[in-house]
């Protein structure tokens, strides 16, 4: 059985965003399906860290955004929302042009806690960051 909502796809989460940091920063969502959600931002010189190199912050917002996202289109019909009570990252790698693409999956989804994976890749498909996040779900 299918617990995903479709009334939050793609355009919702587009028109969600304007004005916030995830649009600010150019993060697109490119994908919304069940137990899954991608999404993707081109990498600028607004995303790096005063030493030249992709911020941490730029990658955490981007795994984080599409982890939150998915939650939402994954609540149970009762959920008023939901709130992170965890997350937690690891860096393999960095990106300084092109894209980094992140796709995110679900691993647990029950009706008081979801726990969503996101992995972040460069262009060439190299890990970047691994991504774990715990969603407390609110009644």
């Amino acid at each position: 059985m299918s617990d995903l909502r479709p009334e939050f796809g793609i355009d919702f989460f587009m028109k969600l965003q304007p004005g916030t940091l995830p649009d600010l920063l150019g993060l697109e969502i490119v994908e919304v399906g069940e137990g899954l959600l991608k999404g993707r931002m081109k990498v600028e010189r607004k995303h790096y860290a005063p030493n030249g190199f992709l911020h941490a912050a730029s990658v955490v917002m981007v795994a984080d955004t599409c982890a939150g996202y998915a939650t939402v289109a994954h609540l149970p019909k009762a959920a008023k929302g939901f709130t992170t009570i965890e997350l937690k990252t690891n860096f393999f790698g960095t990106a300084l042009e092109g894209y980094i693409h992140c796709t995110t999956t679900s691993k647990h989804r029950g009706r008081t806690t979801q726990v969503w994976d996101s992995e972040v890749t460069n262009d060439a498909g190299k890990l970047i960051a691994s991504f774990r996040c715990t969603q407390m779900v609110l009644a």
